[in-house]
């Protein structure tokens, strides 16, 4: 780990670019300033480009013994006919004991190994500091890290899991779930493919795995010898040698936990009067402290951060104990400046003694954060010096700070959308980073940032005097899960902003967030839980006689009732259509008569459903909304082949196909494809004729990893047999 000191170094200031939010794969830098705020993330990846994943973190420090399990791991995975397909070790050990660094040696010297690929997938990122982790997620992470278009990734895990037993087939893979708690959720994710290893970390022995074939591995406190080689590879072999009992004593009250080894030793290299027996004796003298934190007996092993925490200068320790608060999971410099109300040059400072101290870590892609242990150190710190209001005080900045570039990035996806949330105040001075040169692209942004957004929301949820934020943060969040299906972070994200407008009393918010959420609950088949909150949204719209918010909640139930009464649809889709043209708003009036257009057809009145769907393609059309309107014109293409009108269907499929391709909307390109060639099929076409299209979406849906490329395939195959 780089430690620079004040004087020489890379300093952490707003001139560099700093990243929030998580990433798999290479960062493209954006420079885009906000606030001190540097964003660069990662770009959705052309269509038909993917790279070999290469995930699991890299080793910041020195190896240090663990030669006996490295051993283990390479004999343990040899490839032999005889043996399991797949290898499965689950490793369990304290926190800070050296797990991940463990799996990291092991990665990165048996590289050649695994030659489609290393993922990581961190489950305390996901768990965000609740009790469990979705191993849906996680499903989705994996899929997104073998190429898996986000459009194409199934909403149900069954399906998930699936899919990623078929991505992993025939590929030699290393998949590494980190800080795991639930033995179900690593049997889920195993890969397919001979050959690849599932490597589990865990703070307890999960000794279920074992029934799994999991080869259990204890990864125990490093021993005296290993202990001093950290030691002396931080603070000098002759600094060790010239006092052997004292560097003796310092190893044994650190517990052997390299966390707290290198955080004593990063004293012993910075503070030049500070000597082994001197330290060794400050270690005795703590008795106290951390006696919450999942150490047990271990709990001396606190004295090092303790120690290292009294020696940062009165700025840099109150920024330690604010930042242990911090409600997401990593931080730029940019944040840390809001979350302590400091200025971006003196954030530097903070975070460049912070680092130097071993307190902090700096990762790859130029974030920050605390090991799991040190954070709450610093938490603890702060509960004992700090003045109660300042949590709440801290929480609402970073909460006003996501909130304003959250809404920002859902203005930029689209701007003439419904939002009950009136933000002109809020938004009026602050610059916006995803409309300059170069700028952040929103959607990117959003999903980079989306754990961190939902662990404020969470954290702000719990603050009385934020109900107002909560909502707000969570209707802009919701943008991002239009195109990006989180699905479990979409509910938990719409409940605790439907229950903080319910508190806020805001009807028409609650009632907005309510129908939204019957989204992830419908994808989820949870029908009955999506039914209570569009009868309760529905309740709370007529009570804010908002003519729109009705229009909205409406539009959601007819997209409820599609599944099992038509009649019903379309009755509410008629009223979305009468009520957002009573209130002017016309986009909304458009979409409601796409959906009702949809349901006349659907229900066999082909004729009606024409003339609902040319209606709405106009008034798209008159909005400068193109890829809306082509999704209208190919179901008016659908509509004219289910009355045998072919020449009229193809020309709207091929329009429509044209459009979406302009638009980089590849999912509904592959789809105007199929039933181009459904069409051509249908009317008795040659098959030389049928198979271009087939071909062309079956290209997309490759590209994309689309279940449906495989159907493909097998029509593909079949046609050619037949011809």
């Amino acid at each position: 780990m780089t430690t620079p000191s004040s004087g020489d170094g890379p300093r952490h200031t707003d001139s560099r670019n700093d990243f929030s939010g998580t990433s798999h794969g290479p960062v493209v830098q954006a420079a885009a300033i906000h606030g001190g705020i540097t964003f660069h993330v990662q770009p959705a990846a052309p269509v038909g480009e993917w790279a070999v994943p290469d995930e699991i973190p890299p080793l910041t420090v020195r190896f240090r013994n663990r030669d006996r399990m490295l051993d283990l791991l390479d004999g343990s995975f040899v490839r032999d006919p005889d043996r399991a397909s797949v290898g499965f070790a689950a490793m369990y050990g304290l926190p800070g004991v050296g797990k991940t660094t463990l799996v990291s040696r092991w990665a990165e010297r048996g590289r050649e190994r695994f030659p489609d690929g290393q993922i990581y997938v961190d489950f305390a990122a996901l768990r965000g500091g609740t009790a469990g982790a979705d191993v849906s997620e996680a499903a989705w992470c994996c899929l997104k890290s073998l190429g898996v278009d986000a459009a194409y990734i199934p909403t149900a895990l069954a399906d998930r899991t699936r899919l990623l037993r078929t991505r992993t087939a025939g590929k030699r893979l290393l998949v590494f779930l980190d800080n795991i708690t639930d033995p179900s959720h690593a049997v889920a994710l195993l890969p397919k493919g001979r050959g690849s290893v599932l490597l589990v970390a865990s703070g307890s022995r999960l000794g279920e795995l074992a029934l799994d074939g999991a080869l259990m591995m204890h990864v125990e406190p490093l021993d005296r010898e290993s202990g001093l080689e950290v030691l002396a590879d931080r603070c000098g072999a002759g600094t060790v040698a010239a006092d052997p009992d004292a560097a003796d004593e310092v190893v044994r009250l650190c517990g052997g936990l390299p966390v707290a080894l290198h955080v004593a030793a990063a004293r012993l290299a910075t503070e030049s009067r500070l000597t082994l027996a001197g330290l060794a004796a400050e270690l005795a003298d703590e008795p106290r402290r951390l006696a919450g934190m999942s150490l047990g007996k271990d709990r001396s092993v606190a004295a090092a951060f303790d120690l290292a925490y009294r020696e940062l200068t009165p700025e840099a320790a109150r920024f330690y104990r604010l930042m242990g608060w911090y409600p997401g999971a990593a931080f730029d410099t940019g944040v840390a400046a809001v979350a302590t109300g400091l200025d971006p040059e003196r954030t530097a400072d903070a975070l460049d003694a912070l680092t130097a101290a071993c307190l902090l870590e700096e990762t790859p892609d130029g974030r920050f954060r605390f090991h799991d242990l040190v954070r709450l150190h610093a938490a603890e710190r702060a509960a004992e010096e700090e003045a109660p209001a300042e949590r709440p005080a801290l929480v609402r900045r970073v909460t006003l700070h996501y909130l304003a570039l959250t809404a920002l990035a859902d203005r930029a996806v689209r701007l003439d959308r419904l939002r009950i949330a009136d933000l002109g105040q809020l938004l009026a001075d602050v610059p916006d980073p995803f409309t300059v040169p170069d700028g952040p692209a929103p959607l990117a942004w959003l999903e980079a940032e989306h754990r961190n957004i939902l662990g404020v929301l969470r954290a702000a949820a719990r603050e009385e005097e934020l109900h107002t934020e909560v909502w707000q943060l969570a209707e802009a969040f919701t943008v991002l899960f239009f195109h990006h299906r989180h699905l479990g972070d979409w509910r938990e994200s719409l409940e605790l902003g439907a229950a903080a407008a319910a508190e806020a009393l805001v009807p028409a918010a609650e009632a907005r967030l309510r129908s939204l959420l019957s989204r992830p609950l419908m994808d989820l088949g949870e029908y009955e839980a999506a039914r209570r909150e569009l009868d309760t949204a529905e309740a709370c719209a007529e009570v804010a006689d908002h003519l729109v918010v009705r229009a909205s909640v409406q539009e959601f139930s007819g997209r409820y009732w599609d599944r099992t009464d038509p009649a019903r649809a379309m009755e509410a889709y008629r009223s979305a259509l009468d009520l957002s043209t009573a209130a002017g708003e016309l986009r909304g009036a458009a979409i409601a008569s796409y959906f009702l257009g949809c349901a006349q057809d659907a229900a066999g009145d082909h004729r009606a459903a024409l003339d609902t769907l040319r209606d709405a393609h106009q008034q798209l059309t008159a909005r400068e909304d193109p890829r809306m309107a082509a999704r209208v014109r190919m179901a008016i293409g659908i509509a004219h082949g289910h009355l045998g009108e072919s020449r009229d269907a193809i020309a709207e499929l091929s329009a429509a196909a044209e459009i979406l391709r302009a638009e980089k909307a590849t999912h509904y390109e592959a789809q105007a494809f199929v039933a181009l060639a459904d069409i051509l099929e249908g009317s008795g076409s040659d098959l030389h004729d049928v198979r271009p299209h087939l071909e062309h979406a079956l290209k997309i849906y490759e590209a994309g990893g689309s279940p449906r490329a495989e159907e493909l395939r097998e029509r593909l195959e079949e046609e050619s047999g037949a011809g």
